[in-house]
């Protein structure tokens, strides 16, 4: 039984948060004014999460030395629809849950975007099922790779072609649209080419999209970021994942000690560093964001960096060091120690 393909069309469901924000105003500085430059935020729907809760701590945090009238509108349309948005000069932050691409890059230097590369936090894709199904505990990189392949459109449609003791029950499948870093990210782990999937089955930009899908489907299999996990951990199931010794599951401890394989990644920000030089609001909000990262991304759900990965993050951005230390392409089986070396390592474009 093939299974109906169904586009998610989310022209009316992206979330427009237009908000009236309030910014610490460090003494000595440039000034905020009610006619500084909005500050306009795409990217990641994984990355969303956590700067909708910077946004709400920058509400909750009013004083007397907060410059208020800063106009903040974030929205989520994928990591590859943010970045077209960004290096065209659309926006002035991306969210992103890969790193930027080769091609984005060369749009960005097309269209004169330099850009500040900064990590904020750890996530491992989860695998996930409904939380009703009893005869799926873990699955291997080459079981993902058969279900998801493009071979596998209108072929691999039942649970029990995938492994034979399992049921003979129809297998749907829910995941991400080609915009996202995440179904980049996902393909190129499992399948071994970015976007390179079948496309027969349900997918939306909007991970709650998934997340209810999943909820609602007893025969459902689908893959998005850990948080959207972690929040409905009632309503799913995380599926462990054997990329050739144990099966292993998604957790934040096997995040931090390497051992989820090969779906762990980072997440970042990309900042246009020109905007941040001429408009002290965007540079303030980037600041706010870099020093409450750590606490707001364990409350999301994701796996925060140590105290080190910010303040590497921070002196770059102080330094406004634009570029990317990826080289145009995800890295896979990446640590979080990694990560930090090659922050560290980072060797500003000229």
């Amino acid at each position: 039984m093939a299974i109906q393909r169904r586009k998610i069309n989310l022209g009316q469901s992206f979330i427009q948060l237009l908000l009236t924000a309030v910014l610490f105003l460090p003494a000595c500085s440039r000034p905020i004014t009610e006619e500084s430059e909005p500050i306009r935020i795409d990217g990641s729907s994984t990355v969303y999460p956590i700067t909708e809760a910077i946004l709400k701590s920058i509400q909750s945090q009013q004083s007397e030395k907060i410059a208020k009238g800063i106009k903040i509108k974030a929205d989520f349309s994928g990591t590859g629809g943010g970045f077209g948005k960004f290096c065209s000069g659309e926006t002035d932050i991306n969210g992103a849950s890969r790193p930027i691409s080769a091609v984005e890059m060369e749009n960005c230097n097309r269209n004169q975007v330099r850009y500040i590369e900064l990590p904020i936090a750890f996530d491992a894709v989860t695998v996930a099922v409904n939380s009703g199904n009893d005869w799926v505990q873990s699955m291997t990189i080459a079981e993902l790779k058969q279900i998801w392949e493009p071979s596998a459109q209108a072929q691999i449609n039942n649970w029990q072609q995938v492994r034979a003791s399992w049921p003979s029950r129809a297998l749907s499948l829910y995941g991400p649209g080609k915009d996202s870093g995440t179904f980049d990210y996902f393909t190129e782990a499992i399948v071994g080419q970015a976007g390179s999937s079948r496309t027969d089955y349900v997918y939306s930009e909007d991970d709650e999209v998934l997340v209810n899908g999943i909820a609602q489907d007893p025969n459902a299999l689908g893959y998005f970021g850990y948080a959207y996990y972690e929040q409905n951990a009632n309503k799913l199931k995380a599926v462990a994942i054997d990329s050739g010794s144990d099966p292993v599951a998604p957790t934040r401890e096997t995040v931090e000690n390497g051992s989820y394989r090969p779906l762990t990644r980072p997440l970042f920000i990309y900042v246009n560093a020109k905007r941040a030089q001429e408009n002290r609001a965007l540079e303030t909000f980037v600041e706010f964001y870099l020093d409450n990262a750590k606490e707001l991304v364990s409350e999301v759900g994701y796996i925060p960096l140590p105290e080190e990965g910010y303040h590497l993050a921070r002196i770059q951005f102080q330094k406004f060091e634009v570029g990317t230390v990826f080289e145009g392409s995800s890295e896979f089986n990446l640590t979080i120690e990694e990560l930090l070396r090659k922050q560290a390592k980072f060797e500003p474009e000229r």
